[in-house]
């Protein structure tokens, strides 16, 4: 009665279908979340050295899923393909995603910010940019896939031979490791350890390379680091081009995992994102880690508790309320105050 009445009705909760494979969830939730990460280290890497909230990012990210695509498809590779083609093209088509995304993400910062921060613009034009920024990169590529491939907004489905999905290399499709507790698929492990691996080398980068201590000297204090020499463009460069690249990584396993593409493939992903960043304390690099696999667990539960449409509403309450709690996040370090 109520349905029809047009109202809204909370589903029931079923604690059965979560506690009954309460492992697998969680699994699952890692290897979301774990691409999350990925995504949201490239809006904390930017706050924290710039304070800029860079909304241009989830097209960077979605740039790294068509540049996938692409050299898939030049490659030529297909299932059933020999075992080293498919990682010599997996291979590729990770340097491609990281250069794509990389370089997309440098021409935002030298075409788009760069001429606001020479003329000291104020942090809201900086933010509007940033806005403007998503919304002509999501209508550019929406018009040219279009109209190559003529499908509706530019829609794509990537057949590709994903090697963590072969026979050949560590058993049969999704079977790595089964337990009376969880199963573990070939393809959930290589995204989360690839995903967990790319970020604690960023970390490791930052917190203990030369590049990477300029890097948390202008976050910390940028008049001081100017006047020991440190060269603030190139830090504002190398920022992103090392959350671009770590989009390219995410795309890479996105599309390993969901086989699709399109051109707003990154607007809901660079959302959460942004609030895994902010969940873990934007500014901070492992507060992106802990807040994208936090929110990744939290949606498969929702989605096994409730229903797959209730995901992003519980993931948002999350956010509310540990912001609500703790306003800087969970970690709430900032960038230049973090130490190895």
């Amino acid at each position: 009665m109520l349905e029809q009445l047009g109202l809204l009705v909370v589903p029931l909760v079923a604690w059965d279908n979560l506690f009954s494979d309460l492992p697998g969830h969680t699994v699952d939730g890692l290897t979301r979340g774990a691409i999350y990460a990925l995504v949201a280290l490239g809006y904390t890497l930017v706050y924290g050295v710039m304070r800029l909230i860079n909304f241009a990012h989830s097209e960077v990210f979605m740039v790294g899923t068509w540049a996938v695509l692409g050299i898939y498809t030049v490659i030529g590779a297909a299932e059933g393909d020999a075992l080293w083609f498919v990682i010599v093209a997996t291979l590729v088509a990770l340097i491609g995603a990281m250069l794509a995304s990389a370089g997309t993400a440098l021409a935002v910062e030298r075409i788009a910010y760069r001429p606001l921060r020479k003329k000291n613009a104020p942090p809201l034009i900086f933010l509007i940019t940033a806005i403007g920024c998503s919304l002509v990169l999501l209508e550019i590529f929406g018009q040219v896939l279009h109209a190559f491939f003529g499908e509706p907004f530019g829609r794509k489905t990537i057949s590709i031979p994903s090697l963590v999905q072969t026979e050949q290399l560590i058993g049969p499709r999704g079977s790595l490791l089964t337990t009376d507790a969880v199963t573990i698929t070939n393809l959930q492990l290589i995204i989360f350890l690839g995903a967990v691996g790319m970020m604690l080398a960023l970390d490791m980068f930052v917190n203990r390379s030369r590049l990477g201590r300029g890097v948390r000297a202008v976050a910390q204090d940028p008049d001081t680091a100017a006047l020991m020499g440190v060269n603030q463009d190139r830090v504002f460069m190398l920022v992103f081009i090392l959350g671009g690249a770590m989009a390219g990584v995410a795309a890479l396993l996105y599309t390993m995992q969901f086989d699709i593409t399109k051109f707003n493939i990154g607007f809901l992903i660079g959302i959460k994102a942004f609030t895994a960043a902010v969940l873990g304390g934007i500014g901070n690099l492992r507060g992106a880690l802990l807040g994208g696999l936090l929110l990744g667990i939290v949606e498969v539960y929702s989605s096994t508790l409730f229903d797959s449409s209730w995901a992003d509403v519980t993931a948002f309450i999350l956010l509310i309320l540990v912001l609500m709690i703790r306003p800087t996040g969970i970690l709430g370090e900032s960038l230049g105050k973090a130490r190895a």
